[in-house]
């Protein structure tokens, strides 16, 4: 893997742990020379990822809507940003440029994000590994849902696992480089 696109939140929310594992997460991305794709703000948990990387002199590329840059939320340190015209441009250009992603903690926009690409790769529109960095237990709702929905038999269970989940960044991006996408189709008949 030479790129991977992280999605998170703008804010930092309130565990204080949020903001250390993204710095953490650039920095190790940064040292395994894995170039970051983010939303290219300055804010919040997508600052603290994009500082995290360059403070390890990390390659990192901004994919950011004008509405937002005009906003002055443009990260200023990074060597590339990408300005497009809508949120949907900037999420299929995040997925061109990366070869994973990884959601942290986030609001509405993460999960789109994430569940967009997760659709895509479950449609066999991509292969590339997607997991999430669990801090502190912020996505294990989410998990149990996921799993509701198996047993509910509204998603495969091979579709459940392509979403990788660890609280540890090495073993999350360990898991990456070691996944297989699944070779079944989508649909789930009766």
């Amino acid at each position: 893997m030479n790129k991977i696109t992280v999605f998170c939140g703008s804010s930092f929310g309130n565990d204080s742990e949020f903001e250390i594992k993204a710095n953490e997460l650039g920095q190790k991305l940064a040292k395994e020379k894995i170039t970051l794709v983010y939303g290219g703000a300055n804010v919040g948990l997508m600052g603290a990822v994009a500082n995290g990387a360059l403070s390890e002199k990390g390659h990192v590329i901004g994919v950011l809507p004008e509405f937002l840059a005009s906003k002055e939320l443009a990260h200023k340190s990074i060597p590339e940003l990408m300005i497009v015209e809508t949120m949907h441009e900037r999420k299929t250009k995040m997925n061109e440029l990366c070869d994973g992603a990884i959601a942290l903690p986030g609001g509405f926009g993460t999960l789109e994000e994430l569940f967009e690409m997760l659709t895509w790769g479950q449609l066999g529109l991509h292969k590339k590994p997607i997991g999430i960095l669990n801090i502190n237990g912020y996505y294990n709702h989410l998990i149990n849902l996921l799993e509701a929905m198996v047993n509910k038999g509204l998603l495969k269970e091979v579709n459940r696992q392509m979403l990788l989940v660890s609280n540890s960044v090495d073993d999350l991006l360990k898991q990456m480089k070691t996944y297989k996408a699944p070779d079944v189709g989508k649909w789930i008949n009766k």
